[in-house]
């Protein structure tokens, strides 16, 4: 292996060990923060030595199915029916299940990622509000090119775990964002194609 590809493997396992591990959820913090036990984060992007996401998901898969291979089928089931719960609930905001309860890659830290679409995030509120259920929200500032979006995100909890949810405008419905892992279209499933997922045991042998 070739020196460079041998440090974009080190900092790749070693985001990863920090997603594992540490419970760092974004990768590009995780790669930041590996990057930084083997030089600055600029000579090494220079130097194409920066895994991509897609990199460190694999060892992030890796880790997982090396440690948790025998308790990951029971918790990827009890996530995916917690999320559905909660995707029953907010139906009428048209619930899409995305990140890794979607894609099975997910540890004891993991939350559950729903994309919600509605006229605008007070609706949302509203509707949680009259059901007396807690959540905290919070706009979070993201960079597409050189264009700077606002998303609005909802918490909620059970269970002990997070459900995390991005709204939408109801006319981007169709509009499938980009996976920062692939590049591609963002994997996604809407109330039925969760349901036929754990019918099928879609991911759990």
């Amino acid at each position: 292996m070739a020196g460079s590809d041998r440090l974009r493997l080190l900092i790749a396992k070693e985001a990863a060990r920090l997603m594992y591990e540490d419970g760092v959820k974004e990768y590009l913090d995780a790669k930041r923060k590996a990057a930084r036990r083997f030089g600055s984060e600029k000579t090494l992007s220079l130097g194409s030595h920066l895994p991509t996401n897609g990199e460190i998901h694999g060892e992030l898969q890796r880790l997982i199915i090396m440690h948790e291979e025998k308790v990951l089928p029971e918790r990827l089931l009890n996530m995916r029916l917690l999320a559905l719960r909660e995707m029953e609930l907010l139906e009428q905001f048209h619930p899409h299940l995305v990140g890794s309860v979607l894609s099975g890659a997910i540890t004891g830290r993991s939350d559950i990622d729903l994309h919600l679409f509605a006229d605008s995030p007070e609706e949302v509120e509203m509707f949680l509000q009259r059901n007396g259920i807690d959540f905290a929200e919070e706009v979070v500032t993201i960079r597409h090119g050189g264009e700077f979006f606002e998303y609005p995100h909802i918490y909620l909890e059970e269970d002990r775990v997070v459900i995390e949810c991005t709204v939408y405008p109801l006319e981007d419905i169709h509009r499938i964002p980009r996976s920062s892992i692939t590049g591609r279209p963002m994997e996604r499933a809407d109330l039925r194609k969760l349901r036929k997922m754990l019918s099928d045991g879609e991911g759990l042998y």
